[in-house]
């Protein structure tokens, strides 16, 4: 074995001591399990109007986009998308791409340059947390959900340009950021927002519009932002939203746009049809919220310290990343699918239980999972 490999392999080991090592699970067709693992929040996944649209659109565009958006890979299935997602979220024009990741490389990206100061809360996802150090520019972490905080690190760079990035619905605990609050400190100071909206799209809001828009800042021209298509809407991509202006930017100059491969048409066919059923899903987003009360009562009872969510994600702390991961095994051997969060993917080293929600597992599966939670936690 060669040196490189011998190193891999040391490691793993170290990761194994430390309970951080990660095992692929493949999925079924059909597979007999209660889901409260996955992000597919409206239940939207399987719909039959959605399926019907992905069918449609694969039998008449083929398997592939065939090429990036700016050679072959923009149909108008594409572009629709991009005018209905820019009127759900009150923008002005929106971009899709292949996955929320590269959306948000590329926000922050576009975002940026030379002298900008990055202020990044301590809590935001990898894929944002990657934007800032492939931007180059200065990034600065701030204590998490903390608008006094931001307006601390902000004055302290005077006279550059700054942008403040953080989650909506934050994807590990659940918890809302108070964007109103970051919004008044950035305008005040000349700064940009940017919100990765990917875990409250379809869930909060009017017409499920997203945290943006629940907190009354859609459109502001100075507040960009990132979702996935891939979590509510049960399809795959992901989309930046703002001012016109910075749409063209990116299509441009944007590396994670101009040399990635479009979005398959059926995918994005699907998350058009998603679309327009997440934009009248009231009921669905209402079942959401009683099951997030009856989850909170129900562990609470059983001794756990939760907190109500801001949408459909809930995380319950774990003794250690071992007891995590032999918690969610015995979920899983009891037909109940959980979230299983450790280091890294935790920001304050702690492991956590993970649970989310989903509208379309049907309430007898999903007392049983509660119950199945319950009885299995170390």
């Amino acid at each position: 074995m060669t040196a490189w490999l011998d190193a891999l392999e040391g490691l793993a080991r170290t990761r194994a001591k430390a309970g951080l090592t990660r095992e692929l699970r493949p999925r079924a067709a059909g597979e007999q399990i209660v889901d409260l693992a996955g992000n597919d929040y409206l239940g939207l996944a399987v719909h039959p109007a959605v399926v019907a649209a992905s069918a449609s659109a694969l039998s008449a565009y083929g398997l592939g986009a065939t090429g990036s958006r700016l050679v072959r890979g923009s149909t108008a299935t594409h572009t629709g998308l991009e005018a209905s997602l820019a009127s759900w979220l009150g923008a002005d024009q929106a971009l899709v791409f292949s996955s929320g990741y590269l959306a948000n490389l590329g926000a922050v990206r576009a975002l940026t340059g030379p002298d900008t100061v990055i202020i990044s809360d301590a809590y935001n996802h990898a894929s944002l947390i990657d934007g800032c150090k492939l931007s180059g520019a200065q990034t600065v972490v701030a204590p998490h959900a903390s608008p006094a905080a931001v307006a601390s690190l902000l004055d302290s760079f005077p006279g550059r340009p700054a942008v403040v990035v953080t989650e909506s619905v934050f994807s590990v605990d659940g918890d809302l950021a108070p964007l109103a609050e970051l919004h008044a400190v950035t305008s005040a100071r000349g700064a940009l927002l940017l919100v990765d909206d990917a875990h409250a799209l379809g869930v909060l809001g009017a017409s499920g519009a997203g945290g943006v828009f629940a907190a009354g800042l859609a459109g502001a021209s100075d507040v960009v932002v990132t979702a996935t298509l891939s979590k509510s809407l049960g399809a795959a991509g992901g989309v930046i939203a703002g001012p016109g202006q910075l749409v063209r930017h990116l299509v441009d100059t944007g590396r994670t746009f101009i040399y990635d491969t479009a979005p398959p048409p059926a995918v994005i066919a699907g998350a058009q049809a998603a679309l327009e059923i997440a934009r009248v899903a009231d009921d669905r987003r209402l079942l959401l919220r009683s099951r997030a009360a009856l989850i909170v009562a129900r562990l609470a009872a059983a001794g756990f310290d939760v907190r109500l969510p801001a949408g459909a994600v809930l995380s319950v702390t774990a003794p250690g990343p071992e007891a995590a991961v032999a918690w969610a095994a015995d979920c899983w051997d009891r037909r109940v699918a959980v979230g299983c969060f450790r280091p890294p993917s935790t920001p304050d080293g702690s492991s956590r239980l993970r649970l989310t929600l989903n509208a379309g597992v049907s309430d007898e599966d999903f007392a049983r999972a509660l119950d199945v939670i319950v009885e299995c936690a170390p």
